[in-house]
């Protein structure tokens, strides 16, 4: 994997693109070389050719960016959670926190974070006494999370704060929550990657290839029953066979695409 800035970098971009260097080092799923490649006037494309290496994470002032031959560039945006929370902030609703019951103060488990769009509208809905952990199992969605939640501007109304509230951590989500006592969180919330893929979705295109496509296993569920006070909600396709093999009997339809499992407890 090679790492590289934009053109004609600032010293502090320099400096970040060494910092992400180490800190990609020390993740867990790195398997082939990181190296740390000047960009002077090269293009993606000829970078790759130099160095022999189609994985490129590139540093600009304004974000972290991976490229991967010709896939489209894999950012952090908060995305449709921006239009979420800006409808949260205008007093109106949404789905997800009314099925989840969220209340200020409440501790969520997103078990499957992927870039964060459902864990930064919960961040948002619990407040400031509130607890939002965001598990993420492979290396670079993780990172980009990560980063992107510490450095990302946003103009709406406690948008920063709710990013910047949110614990992520880099664990497949069965090994954390078995390490979880009982009752730890309010809510434990699972969005796998759908067995049947909404193509129409840009932004799951882009990350459907690094993510984690194991199906969640009826002893995730179990543990998650376990840790979670008041429900167990998990995402998917609306025609998807995963709620029934799993245990999911209250199924709400959002979408034409989209549908919620629930178990309350």
């Amino acid at each position: 994997m090679l790492i590289t800035t934009s053109y004609d970098p600032q010293a502090e971009h320099l400096e970040a693109a060494a910092q992400l260097a180490r800190s990609i080092k020390q993740l867990q799923g790195i398997d082939n070389p990181v190296r740390l490649v000047p960009r002077k006037r090269h293009s993606l494309a000829r970078l790759r050719t130099l160095y022999d290496d189609s994985d490129i994470l590139l540093v600009s002032k304004e974000r972290i960016e991976y490229y991967h031959e010709d896939q489209s560039a894999l950012f952090f945006h908060p995305s449709t959670a921006a239009i979420r929370v800006k409808r949260l902030v205008n007093g109106e609703h949404d789905p997800l926190m009314e099925l989840s019951a969220i209340q200020p103060g409440d501790r969520v488990l997103d078990c499957t974070a992927g870039l964060g769009s459902d864990a930064l509208v919960y961040s948002y809905a619990v407040q400031g006494n509130g607890e939002v952990v965001a598990l993420e199992s492979e290396p670079i969605p993780y990172l980009i999370l990560q980063q992107g939640l510490m450095t990302y501007d946003s103009d709406i109304p406690g948008m920063n704060e709710a990013m910047r509230r949110i614990q992520v951590i880099q664990m497949d989500h069965s090994e954390y929550l078995q390490r979880q006592p009982d009752n730890a969180f309010d809510v434990v919330y699972v969005d796998p990657m759908f067995r049947q893929p909404i193509h129409e979705s840009s932004s799951i295109s882009a990350i459907r290839t690094l993510a984690n496509s194991r199906p969640v296993s009826e002893q995730t569920i179990k543990e998650a029953l376990r840790v979670a006070r008041r429900a167990v909600i998990m995402k998917e396709h609306r025609s998807s066979d995963e709620f029934d093999r799993l245990g999911f009997e209250e199924v709400r339809r959002s979408t034409t695409k989209i549908a919620y499992g629930v178990i309350r407890l």
